[in-house]
């Protein structure tokens, strides 16, 4: 029987009132039936190359970090205030896409290592339909009370198996799917400011003296030039903080 005939016998069929799902149903019997074990290997291939491609991701992501920092380090030394504000609010929200692909990375690999689990525990279940045959010949020998009982116990092990099994996936998927608590972005700027403004104290120094510096010394009696220096970078610092 040809293609041809198949489909011609399909649309008589249609025609004749026969559903289309039974008809799949007879067309499909000759397709092979993917194994367990193929099927792991394939999800394996699939996990990698979705794992490949976030870490790529991570990378690209990071070197941007690396750019950006360096980038507020430059508006600092110059004393844009205005300009440091938004590039660390860029730098929070790329350092947050971050922390989201690691997360989804280590969410990949847990589910690979749930479907490594759950192949393990088909391998189980067809080594205990082998060993429940093997029983099955035994007890043809034993009573009838000793056969049933058995039966039994098997019936028991099999559901405390199954039930395990449940208990472990539902604490892999509480453990991927817990949530992290969002911090107020005003909070998270002074965080990045403190901690580039450690490494930039030091260039603030010679920055260009801005409007704040020449309102404060106005009217004043004339310091020594070292004085001035470190008031102005105290308030630099102060005004940093404060975004």
């Amino acid at each position: 029987m040809n293609c041809l005939t198949v489909q011609r016998n399909a649309y008589d069929s249609a025609e004749m009132g026969f559903p289309f799902s039974e008809i799949n149903a007879k067309m499909n019997i000759f397709k092979k039936k993917t194994s367990p074990k193929e099927a792991l290997r394939t999800s394996k291939r699939e996990m990698a190359v979705a794992t490949r491609g976030i870490e790529r991701e991570i990378t690209s992501l990071q070197m941007e970090e690396k750019k950006l920092v360096a980038e507020i380090k430059r508006e600092a030394k110059t004393g844009n205030e205005a300009a440091t504000r938004i590039l660390a609010r860029q730098l929070v929200r790329l350092r947050q896409q971050i922390t989201n692909l690691q997360g989804s990375r280590a969410q990949i690999r847990g589910v690979a290592t749930h479907t490594q689990a759950l192949y393990a525990s088909t391998s189980i279940s067809t080594g205990m339909k082998g060993a429940t045959k093997a029983m099955v010949a035994m007890n043809k020998q034993m009573a009838p009370a000793k056969q049933v009982k058995v039966i039994k116990e098997f019936q028991k092990q099999s559901a405390q198996l199954d039930m395990t099994i449940e208990m472990m996936s539902e604490s892999i998927d509480e453990t991927l799917d817990k949530d992290e608590a969002e911090e107020e972005t005003e909070e998270l700027t002074n965080q990045v400011l403190d901690e580039i403004g450690v490494d930039i104290a030091s260039q603030l120094s010679s920055a260009p003296k801005g409007r704040i510096a020449s309102r404060n010394t106005e009217n004043v009696a004339p310091r020594s030039e070292a004085a001035k220096d470190v008031e102005d970078l105290e308030k630099r610092l102060a005004s940093l903080r404060r975004i």
